[in-house]
């Protein structure tokens, strides 16, 4: 799948993402120790990508 062109920068360097994908939340709430195996991954809590 291509990238639209507004979300790339004058050379080329992808601009950050602000919605994550669910797999992606789900590592960093099991890095935080806020999702453990057997939970749900509908309804996930809000999360913030760690900088």
């Amino acid at each position: 799948m291509s990238q639209h062109k507004s979300l790339q920068g004058a050379n080329g360097l992808v601009v950050k993402r602000n919605v994550l994908k669910r797999f992606e939340r789900v590592d960093i709430l099991k890095k935080r120790g806020q999702w453990k195996a057997g939970d749900r991954v509908q309804g996930l809590r809000k999360t913030k990508p760690d900088v």
